[in-house]
């Protein structure tokens, strides 16, 4: 159980350290909007990043049974309501979708949910082709009463030597 927690922590700790790069990177950027990490809408914040696979330890993918690979990706999703005080984990959600390249290849992305402690967040892997510019679309649905959240962002993945 303790190795468990310990690999559990050091995923959570790797993704929030890629969210963090993320957004210092777009601080100095001349165009917010290509980098943006973050997607607001009703009572929500929703965090998102995407990924190559091996920036993640072995036994972090061990664990939750990610392939790390050089044409492998990840998409992180975690969704924070915004009255949650800072440092508070995301909440459950329904969460899907996919990605396509350029000529419009499509691949579902299979979500799993990943819980530690009170932080709840979302998890798929997908294929790419090094210079991959690839489309992410995902639907988000924090409450099932409420109607669904499109996000839509793009990146280009390169194969990690």
């Amino acid at each position: 159980m303790d190795k468990l927690l310990c690999a559990a922590n050091k995923l959570l700790t790797t993704i929030f350290a890629i969210l963090f790069f993320s957004a210092f990177i777009s601080l100095g950027s001349l165009s917010q909007a290509a980098d943006q990490t973050s997607w607001n809408f009703k009572d929500y914040e929703v965090l998102y990043s995407a990924f190559n696979s091996r920036f993640i330890s072995p036994e972090v993918a061990s664990t939750y049974n990610i392939i790390r690979a050089k044409n492998r990706g990840l998409v992180n999703i975690a969704v924070l309501p915004r009255s949650a005080k800072t440092g508070s984990g995301g909440k459950p959600a329904l969460v899907k979708g996919y990605v396509s390249n350029i000529i419009m290849q499509k691949q579902q992305l299979d979500f799993f949910e990943v819980n530690e402690g009170s932080a709840t967040y979302y998890l798929a892997s997908f294929r790419f082709d090094n210079e991959d510019y690839m489309t992410v679309k995902i639907t988000v649905q924090p409450d099932p009463n409420e109607p669904a959240e499109d996000i839509s962002f793009q990146r280009t993945f390169y194969h990690d030597r």
